[in-house]
């Protein structure tokens, strides 16, 4: 069997644990969310339950991944065979949710297209992306959408050839900066706009009476997509980390990092769409794909805004993407013992046979329907963040409270270095969390078959 591989350096693991939890959660879902559930109480909601719920699940998550030494599947047996079960949750939720990832990144890829041929062209490629029909005509178009998610692909597969050093982690310690900069240079040219600054204060004044139950449950739900958490990438990605690096210190590193992403998506989006049509945030998911392009089409320089937005959203979802394939490889090389390269190639193989059937969900496949609503990619969306993340978080909170016990935890944690949010990690893990996780569990599926509305 091949000897694991690591992350050179603390750092190495910050940026790479960082770019699979900075992905399409923050910079698409992140700002709808807090346009639709009262701006700045969403965002101090949020930021307050990834630093204490967030943090205990990531800390438990990255301890279990290097204290076993394995990837998801295998972890949980290795520290308590009778938890071995957990292992296979964890591991098929990143199966079902890289396959229709990769379509929304191929969406990304044709968006960022449009806008760079416009360039070229005058302002005709920010009018086409605008156009009303654009977006259904894209879904509408099976070889256009193959095509994408073929590259998308492609591209993740050459990245974890490369292996974790050279491929995962060098890939994020370029693009993580990147993002960072491209974020903030949109984020000044959107407050700078007139009328954004109205946006601006929406976002960032919380206002007591836009406090809701469902805003705390939508807040909950948007820190786990956000945070990869309950999805085995941060088990698969503590398995990497060096011993002599201080887990803990990692851990705040990427919630500040996450929830700094997150923030800034919401400046870039909320100002910009308030100075156009504040009536327009309420486009709900369709903010990125649909709203967005209309927006940047009424801008200067909108075909440039439109190339840097779309790159950046790129560079969060290949990084996410990157993520949840090597956790199904790291898989696949633990368990069966096959060389990395072949469990990349066969990986990717099936990966891209399954996002066919998403793809093709919205034309050739588009007659097959879940429970009379979901279509196929948001079916694979429901059973994976509404069903089986909430119910994985659930589980890994019973398995450190019963399976192995809370010191096993803070003793992986003080190998190197402190562990300042020791007691606030006890009562979360043990308490708190399980309690949350159930709410959002409820509400998640309650709101997926139309029975309340969030």
């Amino acid at each position: 069997m091949e000897k694991r591989n690591t992350f050179s350096s603390g750092l190495g693991f910050v940026l790479a644990a960082a770019g699979s939890a900075v992905g399409l959660g923050n910079i698409w879902r992140f700002p709808y969310l807090a346009a639709k559930y009262g701006g700045g109480m969403f965002l101090l909601v949020y930021i307050i339950l990834v630093f204490t719920f967030g943090y205990a699940l990531m800390v438990a998550e990255n301890a279990i991944g290097r204290k076993s030494g394995k990837s998801s599947l295998d972890a949980f047996k290795a520290l308590n065979k009778k938890w071995g079960f957990l292992g296979i949750i964890a591991t098929v939720i990143p199966a079902i949710i890289l396959p229709y990832y990769n379509v929304i990144g191929g969406w990304i890829i044709k968006y960022f297209c449009e806008f760079f041929m416009g360039m070229f062209n005058g302002n005709y490629g920010a009018q086409v992306a605008a156009g009303a029909e654009y977006f259904g005509n894209m879904l509408a178009s099976p070889s256009t959408l193959i095509i994408m998610q073929t590259i998308f692909t492609l591209f993740i597969v050459v990245v974890l050839l490369m292996g974790v050093q050279k491929g995962v982690e060098k890939v994020s310690t370029v693009l993580m900066p990147i993002l960072v900069v491209i974020a903030i240079v949109i984020s000044v040219y959107s407050i700078l706009l007139p009328g954004a600054m109205e946006g601006v204060k929406y976002l960032f004044i919380p206002r007591i009476e836009n406090f809701s139950v469902m805003g705390v449950l939508a807040a909950m739900g948007q820190m786990f997509y956000s945070l990869s958490l309950a999805m085995g990438i941060m088990i698969a990605y503590g398995s990497y980390m060096p011993k002599s690096s201080s887990l803990e210190k990692n851990v705040s590193r990427i919630e500040f990092f996450d929830t700094l992403i997150a923030v800034l998506a919401g400046v870039m989006i909320i100002p910009a769409v308030f100075a156009f049509d504040s009536s327009q945030l309420s486009a709900g998911p369709g903010l990125m794909f649909v709203t967005l392009p209309k927006v940047f089409a009424s801008m200067p320089m909108s075909n440039i805004i439109g190339v840097l937005f779309f790159f950046l959203v790129f560079a969060a979802a290949i990084t996410s993407a990157i993520s949840l394939m090597e956790t199904i490889v790291a898989c696949v090389c633990d368990h069966t013992g096959i060389s990395r390269k072949k469990s990349v190639i066969i990986v990717g193989i099936c990966c891209w046979l399954i996002s066919l059937l998403p793809a093709l969900g919205y034309n050739v496949l588009s007659g097959v329907r879940f429970f009379g609503r979901f279509d196929i990619l948001d079916f694979m969306d429901f059973i994976t963040n509404s069903v089986l993340m909430p119910i994985c978080a659930l589980l890994i909170c019973f398995f450190v409270t019963f399976g192995i016990g809370t010191k096993a935890i803070e003793e992986e944690v003080l190998l190197e270095g402190k562990f300042g949010r020791k007691g606030l990690f006890n009562v979360m893990i043990k308490y708190i969390a399980p309690i949350l996780v159930c709410a959002v569990l409820v509400s998640s599926v309650l709101s997926s078959f139309g029975i309340i509305s969030m």
